[in-house]
């Protein structure tokens, strides 16, 4: 696309964005942290469904020194259902490290962000755009489909190419914008009914899955703050093999065995 082209749409879409731009309390901020705890619990989820998570979040567990100091049984009465509880514990070992390694601050540059503990490519650009305004292409799903359908691209465009598409479009100095603007288009104006663009990849069911089995383990202890009893796990999941999620548990370090008993590491 030349430059009076790109010009083009770059006005279009950031007209729109000024005149019907949607109200969220991530957009209310700048701050390096709360982006980052926003982007994780938003991953596979709609926005207005975490709302109410993040918020409460963000008023008990304000900053990474909170959260790094926090009793992983407490961190993990935090986590929502929306998201999963392993989530949880890999923000705890990520704020660990900014202390660590950063005195407390996350580091302007993606490369930086990318050497810290589970946070990948798609976290570290939008940490870059939506906290710094710095011109890395933050390329979700539902912007993806806005970038395939108005440029006209095939849907089986590689994501090295998308990415190069698209960090050749952000505006100088407006990449905050410029994100915000294109999700707000998708979500007026493109959506996937109307594209009729597929989604690269498709969460799995939750009901009956491993993951409700998990969620469940660890609802029960948070709740009761007592050992659970793997029988009683057994009996409401007859069909699931509960060893193999067990072990699966505790190769993450999220929970230990004792004695028939299971209880949050």
């Amino acid at each position: 696309m030349n430059k009076t082209k790109t010009a083009e749409l770059q006005k279009t879409i950031l007209t729109r964005y000024n005149k019907e731009w949607r109200k969220l309390p991530r957009r209310e901020t700048k701050d390096p942290y709360a982006i980052h705890i926003s982007e994780v619990m938003s991953q596979q989820t709609q926005v207005d469904r975490v709302i109410p998570y993040r918020n409460k979040w963000m008023k008990e567990i304000p900053d990474y020194n909170t959260l790094a100091k926090l009793s992983k049984i407490n961190l993990l009465t935090y986590r929502s259902w929306l998201w999963f509880n392993s989530r949880a514990i890999r923000l705890q070992e990520c704020a660990k490290q900014i202390i660590e390694q950063y005195n407390w601050i996350l580091p302007h540059n993606k490369e930086a962000l990318l050497s810290l503990p589970w946070i990948g490519p798609y976290t570290a650009s939008a940490i870059c755009s939506f906290a710094r305004n710095l011109p890395e292409p933050v390329i979700d799903t539902n912007i993806r489909r806005v970038l395939i359908f108005i440029l006209k691209l095939p849907e089986n465009i590689s994501d090295k190419e998308l990415e190069k598409i698209a960090k050749d479009l952000i505006p100088e100095w407006k990449s905050r914008d410029w994100h915000n603007a294109l999700m707000d288009y998708w979500a007026i104006h493109l959506t996937a009914r109307k594209t009729k663009i597929k989604s690269k990849g498709k969460q799995s069911k939750f009901e009956g899955s491993d993951r409700e089995v998990r969620g469940r383990i660890i609802k029960q202890i948070t709740k009761t703050k007592q050992p659970l009893h793997i029988k009683k796990i057994q009996e409401e999941f007859p069909n699931k093999n509960i060893t193999k999620i067990l072990d699966e548990l505790k190769k993450e370090n999220i929970i230990k065995e004792q004695e028939w008993y299971i209880n949050i590491v």
